[in-house]
């Protein structure tokens, strides 16, 4: 988001964030990442191989073509699976409201707040 609208001057919304829906519904584990709900909720196993190849070059490869649009192919399952769970334990009020926090949080890395987090008690 802080790169889309820091280069593109654009503005992402509305947001769903699965690492965050993941987050509040998957408490008994560290594993939000795009891989791991992948298999946990869909029980398709994907490939993050490609992701560390040369993407400077002018014409990608077709593995990162399909790489690129594999981390686009199950959000939707991913999504609906979440929200079905955030549902089920009431948390969606909590999530939407973390979704709408997003874009603040982007101003505050594009104003080069480099601290600790803004909710930090310490």
């Amino acid at each position: 988001m802080a790169v889309l609208n820091h280069y593109l001057g654009a503005e992402v919304s509305p947001i769903y964030c699965t690492k965050i829906a993941s987050k509040l519904v998957r408490t008994y584990t560290d594993r939000h990442g795009l891989k791991d709900l992948c298999s946990s909720i869909l029980d398709v196993e994907i490939s993050k191989e490609v992701r560390t190849s040369d993407w400077s070059s002018a014409e990608l490869t077709e593995s990162q073509k399909k790489y690129a649009a594999s981390d686009v192919l199950y959000l939707h399952k991913i999504k609906d699976a979440l929200e079905q769970s955030l549902s089920k334990v009431g948390r969606r009020h909590i999530a939407k409201a973390c979704f709408d926090f997003l874009p603040t949080l982007v101003d505050l890395d594009l104003m080069g707040w480099d601290g600790p987090s803004i909710f930090a008690h310490r």
